[in-house]
Order: structure tokens, then C-alpha cells, then sequence
């Protein structure tokens, strides 16, 4: 069977004096039937070129389906009076939620999303929100993957829906303090939220009142409500600068107040305890500060420092109680919680693997003195602790269960620093079992982001277990564009400097293999989404670097999509990468933009794979930049390309199938690196979790 190859219809697209050709711009047309029949053509494709590998992925589906505990439940937690908690019980591909009273009655089954998936091909709820009356719940369902969600509102008493369906929404809402009225964002043409919105329970959505209009393309509105209840916090935000307005709770129908206006470089975030603001700024703070002012009088000019910018610590988070402070705060990449009592010594949380992610959890109660936080390291899964503020004892509540023999000790973490070529070093994030060679012969995945100042933390995986068994190596780097060592480094690899991220990842392929941890035949390379940009771009600058190379959902046709602004995202994304109207960031763009440098080059095996609905990358960027990697491409290299005709960015819905999309990929990568019919490290018969 040979390779799908789309019809040419010439596009010339002139800007700034240069001239690009692009023959595949018609594979926009997302209802064209010749997409869908050229969509389908891969797919049937990808599956003849790996039909030996079937087998091999049932078997890797299973595998990681057995480490599941498939009847689990979250910890619960406690909210006004009720006792919410998260489960599933066997062959479920979706959550129940359930809610008990505090003080005694039975479970109440809330949600059973198995029963309302049923009629669709995809299915996702979001924005559970229940009312101060502990009455109603709002929630939003996309059935479609385009994140585009219509709120319902269910009654608790009866477990019916009431008429009210609101459309074209993010998902999210709140509640004023009566329970009447529910505050939530809808979206433009360009699946940008833009208004918010105020309806009244009973109403039809069409006569919901505009509270706010973001005009302003670049911004996006949202609304939130205050940990303290007091507020319905209303917020537009970009990528360096945020604005909120405030409106009592208890007040729907008022005018909602300015707390500071919008201004260029200055971020800010803002939550409400008794007649204060607490306030995280980049305000004469590079790395963030923590900053508190009255209620009454909340313009900058009133803001009073109570934790100072540091140049070596990245201010992150902060969890608001009555009497303590928890800060996230970065440093050297890793994650720390601090606590700050309002009256008495701080102190910080003690972690002891050399790398690790932490972070607060469901804190919902502002008056408790006791944090829910999460743990887990790349050998330990997440692991949820009760910490009382005041005594600093430690209750384990739940560690993620994984079945079979898994042993964390048969497993090792690293945490490295590679040296790029302008001498920045950048952190790495290793693991192994530890039965693997360390002499330069395993095979060694490496996996990045970088970028929007996104850290990739070291963190736990059940389904990065098939590699790890079967002698594969799995390292993130920890690349500039991410915010993992402070501001400046994801100010470091965007707009005009955004090649470093770039050479950060080549760079640190080089040093893995310069120091035994695998050879330019064994390595792999993989990222989603801007990572999927990373992969593309890498693959031009260095494919004699990989081996084969996965990019999921990848964002490859940076110039024409950031020429666009009816695409979702682009409008608001210019901080980021630049805006190609512009000439110096048209052709510094252009000169890393994958499907603009596809040139006849030995390229390695590629996969990719993408969305049919992804809202966030249009399904025809890689659709365009495989097209011109079959042309291009010299050698034997094989390029697969494969679409979730159902789902969008995020992929398949029911937590299964899901991982039957990452059998998918893995059983690719693992056949590639010779080792599809390993099912354990050398000298190891039954550990590791391969037999659960």
C-alpha cells in the first residue's frame, strides 16, 4: 500500500516582500469530503504499515489497563455541609460523582457520566459547580472535543435537569450567594471567551444579561468566585498582563468595581480574606511577589509587600487560610511548599527525592488550619496527605494504587544538569529500572514541552511503566520557554529567543548520549501540542540526532496559523511567539515554523498523530507537514500519520481509550527501538508491573 498522497492546489501566500507556496492550504476546508476521505486514507495507512503490531498493542493496552485499579474512588473531601468524592467501579470509562451530608444520611449519586456518555462518540463534563444552598449544580457537557460546552443545571433534591441549557460556553460557572443567578463565560467565532454572562435560573439563556465584554482580541474573560465566598471575581487576561473587577456575591445585579486596570508587563492574581486582598504580582517583581492591600482601596498604588521578589525563587501559588499562608514557590526547578503563619515561625514541607512534584490540593475551606496537598516523584506515585498547619503531623490518605508487582524500588531518579551551547544549564529528570545498562546501549526516550511558561514536572506515570520494564530510559528536560528556574527562563525561550528551547532539547539529546545514557540509534524523541512544534523543529535542525521521533497534535504551521485570526488561540498568543504582521517576527518565525523548513534531508521514523475537532491546533497543520514530509524526505525514513476521527486535542474521552492511544504510540516507539516483544528487562521474569 503506498502512502496517501493529498492533491496539490497551489496557494500563494505573499507577506513582507517573501513569497510562500503553500499546496496543501485547501486541506482547511474541514467539511470537504476529500479531507475526510484523505484523513481516513492515513489512517488506513498507519494501520496496514503496523498490522504487525496489533497484537503487540492489545497486549501493551492490557498491560497498563491491569496496573489500574479499575473500582477507585478520590479521597473525599468537604464542602458546606457535604462530603463530595470522585469513583469508578468496574468497566467504567467515565466517573460517578457522589456527595454524602457531614452529619449523617446516605450517598447520593450525583452524576453516573457512564449513563449520560452513552449516546456519543466523545463526552466530557467540566465546571462542576453546586450552589451556596447546596441545592443545585451547574455543569458543562462537550460532546464534540471542540471544548466548546453547554451548561446544565441539575437539581439535587429531585436529580432532574431543569430546562435551563446555556451554550457555546467554557464550561465554568458560579453561583451568586441566593443560588438564582449563575455567572459564566461564552465564546466568539474564534472559540475565544469573551463575554460574561448572567442568567437567571428559569430563563431562557437568550435574554441572559452581558456583564462584561472583553473587546479587546488579545484577552480573554473568565469568572471565578472567592475562596472567602464574598466576591464573584470577574478576570481578562493575556499573556503579560491581567485585570479584574469585583462583584459582591450577596449583589448580582450590580455594578461590578475595577480593582486595578490592565497594563502592559503587569500580571496579577488576587484572592479575598476578611477586609483584605492578597495579591501574587509580577509587580517590581521579576519572579512574583506577594503583595496584600485593602479592600476598600485596591489600585497598585495601595499594595504593600509581604513576600519580597527573589531573583532564585519563582513565587508560583499561594493557598489562602484564615491564619496561614501555603506558598508554592520554584526553585532549581522543583517545587516547595512554605508555610507562613500569620502569627508565628514559618517553615517549609521536607521532600526528599532528588526530583519530585508537589502542590496543594482541594482546600476549599478557608478556616481550616489543615492542607490537602499531593506528592509524587517519577518513581513514586501521587500520594495525598492531610498536613495539620498547627502540629505538622501528616496523615497519608490515599497513594495511587498500582497493581501487579510494582515496587518502586526497582526503579532509579536522576536529576541531571545537561550544558547547552550558550553554557546554560538545564536541568533533566531521569528514570529507569534499575536492572538497565548504563553503558550507552539502552534505548532512552526524551520528552519535553517549552513553552507559555508551562514546567513539566517530574511526575509519576502507570503507563510509562511499559517502558521503563522493557529497558527504555525516559528523561523530561526540563527546556527554557517552560518557567521551571524562574521567569527569565520562559522569557528566555519566547518570542525572539524562542530558538533556545530549540537547542536546549538538541543539546540535551547530545549530552545523554556523550554520557552513556544511550546511543544517536537509541534515542527517541517526543512532545504534544507547542512540544509537537519542538518535535518538528528538531527533526529539521538535527534528524540524524533521533532515531524516531512521536509528535502528538503538533502545532507545525506557526506562520500561516499566527497570520490567522479566526483560528482559536492566535489572537491571544502573540506575547508568545510573535506577530508574523509584523516583519522581524514574520521571518524569525518562518525560519523555525517546521512545514515552512521541510527540505529534502534524511529525516528519522516519524508518528504523528492529531484531533479531527482539536480546538487548540487545527487538525490540518500536521496533516499539511506530513504531506511535505513524504515529498521531502530522502532515505528509507517512515512517516505515519494517524486522526481520532472523534476526539480533539485532548484525544479520546473514557479514561481506556485513552490508553489505547498511548498503547498506540508506545507499541510504534518500542517496535522501532527493537524491543515490542520484551516484556521485561534482562534478568527480570515477573516484577515492574508487566504481569499485573
Amino acid at each position: 500500500m503506498q502512502a496517501p498522497l493529498p492533491k496539490k492546489i497551489p496557494t500563494s501566500l505573499v507577506l513582507h516582500g517573501d513569497s510562500r507556496t503553500d499546496d496543501y492550504y485547501w486541506m482547511r476546508e474541514r467539511e470537504n469530503p476529500e479531507v475526510i476521505a484523505h484523513l481516513e486514507a492515513e489512517n488506513a495507512y498507519f494501520e496496514e504499515q503496523t498490522a504487525h503490531l496489533r497484537d503487540f498493542r492489545e497486549q501493551l493496552f492490557q498491560e497498563i489497563k491491569g496496573r489500574i485499579k479499575e473500582d477507585d474512588s478520590s479521597v473525599p473531601y468537604t464542602k458546606r455541609g457535604y462530603v463530595y468524592r470522585t469513583g469508578y467501579e468496574l468497566g467504567d470509562q467515565y466517573p460517578r460523582y457522589y456527595r454524602t451530608p457531614v452529619d449523617g444520611g446516605e450517598e447520593a449519586l450525583m452524576f453516573n457520566v457512564n449513563e449520560m456518555a452513552e449516546p456519543y462518540d466523545f463526552y466530557n463534563i467540566g465546571g462542576l459547580n453546586v450552589s451556596d444552598d447546596n441545592r443545585y449544580v451547574a455543569y458543562g457537557e462537550d460532546t464534540i472535543s471542540r471544548r466548546i460546552y453547554t451548561i446544565h443545571i441539575r437539581d439535587l433534591l429531585t436529580g432532574q435537569n431543569l430546562p435551563d441549557q446555556i451554550p457555546n460556553t467554557t464550561g465554568g460557572s458560579v453561583w451568586s450567594a441566593d443560588g438564582q443567578y449563575l455567572f459564566y463565560s461564552v465564546k466568539d467565532e474564534a472559540l475565544r471567551p469573551y463575554k460574561i454572562m448572567r442568567h437567571r435560573l428559569g430563563t431562557a439563556p437568550q435574554d441572559d444579561a452581558v456583564v462584561y465584554e472583553e473587546t479587546d482580541e488579545t484577552f480573554r474573560a473568565y469568572v471565578y468566585r472567592s475562596k472567602s465566598r464574598k466576591y464573584i471575581i470577574i478576570g481578562s487576561a493575556q499573556t503579560v498582563s491581567t485585570e479584574y473587577r469585583l462583584l459582591q456575591a450577596d449583589d448580582p445585579l450590580g455594578k461590578p468595581r475595577m480593582f486595578q486596570a490592565r497594563e502592559r508587563d503587569l500580571e496579577y492574581g488576587i484572592e479575598h480574606l476578611d477586609d483584605h486582598f492578597y495579591v501574587l504580582t509580577n509587580y517590581r517583581a521579576k519572579n512574583f511577589q506577594l503583595m496584600v492591600t485593602p479592600e476598600d482601596q485596591t489600585e497598585k498604588e495601595h499594595w504593600k509587600t509581604v513576600i519580597p521578589n527573589r531573583p532564585d525563587v519563582l513565587l508560583e501559588g499561594v493557598e489562602l487560610f484564615r491564619d496561614y499562608l501555603v506558598l508554592s514557590e520554584r526553585q532549581n526547578g522543583l517545587t516547595k511548599l512554605r508555610v507562613r503563619p500569620f502569627d508565628g515561625e514559618e517553615y517549609y514541607l521536607d521532600f526528599q527525592d532528588a526530583a519530585y512534584m508537589a502542590y496543594t490540593s482541594v482546600n476549599p475551606d478557608i478556616d481550616s488550619h489543615v492542607l490537602r496537598y499531593g506528592y509524587q516523584s517519577m518513581t513514586t506515585p501521587p500520594t495525598t496527605y492531610d498536613f495539620d498547619l498547627r502540629t505538622r503531623e501528616q496523615v497519608l490518605l490515599k497513594q495511587q494504587p498500582v497493581l501487579g508487582q510494582f515496587s518502586p524500588d526497582d526503579y532509579r531518579s536522576e536529576r541531571v544538569w545537561s550544558e547547552s551551547r550558550d553554557g546554560i544549564k538545564v536541568p533533566l529528570s531521569i528514570v529507569y529500572h534499575k536492572d538497565t545498562p548504563r553503558d550507552g546501549s539502552a534505548a532512552l526516550l526524551l520528552y519535553a514541552y517549552g513553552s507559555y511558561g508551562h514546567s513539566m514536572d517530574p511526575s509519576f506515570s502507570i503507563t510509562r511503566l511499559s517502558l521503563l520494564t522493557r529497558g527504555m530510559i525516559f528523561v523530561i528536560a526540563h527546556i527554557r520557554g517552560g518557567e521551571e528556574m524562574g521567569r527569565q527562563w520562559y522569557e528566555d525561550g519566547k518570542l525572539l529567543k524562542k530558538k533556545n528551547t530549540f537547542y536546549d532539547f538538541i543539546d540535551a539529546g547530545e549530552w545523554l548520549v556523550r554520557h552513556g545514557y544511550t546511543s544517536t540509534d537509541r534515542l527517541y524523541a517526543m512532545g504534544g501540542s507547542a512540544g509537537g512544534l519542538l518535535m518538528g523543529v528538531v527533526a529539521n535542525l538535527r534528524p540524524d540526532l533521533w532515531a524516531g521521533i512521536v509528535s502528538q497534535v503538533p502545532f507545525v504551521d506557526v506562520v500561516t496559523t499566527m497570520l490567522d485570526d479566526t483560528i482559536p488561540l492566535t489572537t491571544g498568543e502573540y506575547d508568545e511567539w510573535g506577530n508574523p504582521n509584523e516583519a522581524e517576527y514574520y521571518h524569525y518565525i518562518k525560519s523555525y515554523s517546521p512545514v515552512d523548513q521541510v527540505t529534502a534531508r534524511d529525516y528519522p521514523n516519524v508518528l504523528v498523530t492529531t484531533g479531527l475537532h482539536d480546538s487548540q491546533v487545527q487538525y490540518w497543520e500536521p496533516a499539511k507537514w506530513v504531506a511535505k514530509l513524504r515529498e521531502h524526505a530522502t532515505g528509507t525514513s517512515t512517516i505515519l500519520f494517524h486522526t481520532n476521527m472523534e476526539a480533539g486535542h485532548g484525544g479520546a474521552s473514557g479514561r481506556f481509550e485513552a490508553i489505547r492511544e498511548v498503547a498506540r504510540d508506545y507499541a510504534w516507539m518500542l517496535d522501532q527501538a527493537g524491543l515490542a516483544d520484551e516484556k521485561t528487562p534482562a534478568g527480570e521474569e515477573a516484577r515492574g508491573g508487566s504481569e499485573a
